[in-house]
């Protein structure tokens, strides 16, 4: 049985000392009305994304080995977060380097840029960069770190895009400048039957009609590459020096090929970045054949169970455009056709990525 704590005279005194201390953390408290803002305010989400060296080793290498890109330049960086990106540019000698960050994570960055002697070159403007005024007319190069699941998700990339059309010089930079969005599918059955068929018993109770539900919620999880069953098939293509908010809300066709006879339970997706106006090229993968990232991929369970033979193809369009209920989410739309020897289908199927 438990019992409960009763304190000593000295005990409750540091009771009433912590409690009264509680007002003075209050002051540095992380917080925001906004949702998809007050995430990033938190520092789980940003250490995961440091500790993530695909990730960030692959900006740090972009920017601190091509020291002539950046020496005596204007850099903004959009969503600067904890400003590591901003220390990469410092570092390689920018002469000015501006952070716009939405979320209350902006003033643990300042700390952190004064810590590292880094804030007489290094300023952080606090805000939506759709609603901020910049101290400068314009700027040399625009870094960011704006990819979300799919890519896409979040729409981040439309913050990128306003900031390009409003302060980056003509022929100015951005880091990085090319993206691309790639589809497979893959074998999958017993993870499958435990997320989707799940549904079919529960507790000796019909579930069923959650599982529709179920399985329109893409799933963001690391796929083995033994799973990976066909090619891939690159859906969408950026280049950032260019691409507008249009070409976000995308169709492509698609069409992928069996490596082997196998079923096929899923479609997986991820995406490739490259900063290929460097003086040596910068690239990262996402996908199942790379390294892990904390992206990892985007599964899209099928309402089939489709049985190929090596050498046959699946093929279809994928469709995706910002949620109308929330533009930072992704409706997203696959039809899958196959006519094979042992197996044929042609269905769509709408997924929403939440």
């Amino acid at each position: 049985m438990s019992q409960k704590w009763v304190p000593t005279a000295k005990e409750s005194q540091e009771l009433q000392q912590f409690q009264a201390e509680w007002g003075t953390l209050q002051q540095e408290d992380i917080s925001s009305a906004d949702y998809y803002f007050n995430s990033y305010a938190h520092f789980g989400i940003h250490e995961e994304m440091l500790k993530d060296s695909v990730r960030t080793g692959a900006y740090q290498r972009a920017i601190i080995q091509n020291k002539h890109l950046f020496e005596g330049k204007t850099v903004l960086d959009v969503g600067s977060g904890t400003g590591i990106l901003c220390m990469f540019a410092a570092k390689a000698g920018a002469a000015k380097v501006y952070g716009i960050e939405c979320s209350e994570i902006v003033h643990i960055a300042r700390k952190v840029v004064k810590s590292n002697n880094l804030d007489d070159k290094i300023e952080f403007i606090q805000g939506k960069a759709e609603e901020v005024t910049l101290p400068v007319d314009k700027v040399d190069i625009i870094i960011s770190e704006w990819m979300g699941y799919f890519l896409l998700y979040e729409s981040m990339l439309d913050t990128v895009i306003y900031c390009r059309d409003k302060w980056l010089v003509p022929g100015g930079l951005i880091f990085p400048d090319k993206a691309s969005l790639h589809i497979a599918a893959i074998e999958d059955g017993e993870y499958k039957e435990e997320k989707i068929g799940f549904w079919h018993s529960v507790y000796g109770f019909d579930y069923k009609v959650i599982q529709r539900s179920v399985m329109e919620e893409p799933i963001v999880d690391t796929v083995d590459e033994n799973a990976v069953a066909t090619s891939s098939c690159c859906i969408l293509e950026l280049d950032l020096a260019t691409c507008t908010v249009k070409d976000v809300d995308f169709v492509a066709p698609y069409r992928i090929q069996l490596k082997r006879k196998d079923f096929l339970h899923a479609f997986i997706a991820w995406f490739d970045i490259s900063f290929s106006c460097c003086h040596k090229p910068v690239t990262f993968t996402t996908g199942p054949y790379g390294r892990y990232t904390h992206w990892k991929q985007t599964v899209f369970y099928m309402e089939d169970n489709l049985v190929c033979q090596k050498g046959e193809t699946v093929q279809g369009l994928v469709a995706v455009r910002k949620s109308q209920k929330n533009p930072r989410d992704l409706d997203i739309k696959i039809s899958y056709n196959l006519d094979g020897q042992l197996g044929k289908a042609n269905r769509t199927q709408f997924f929403r990525l939440r």
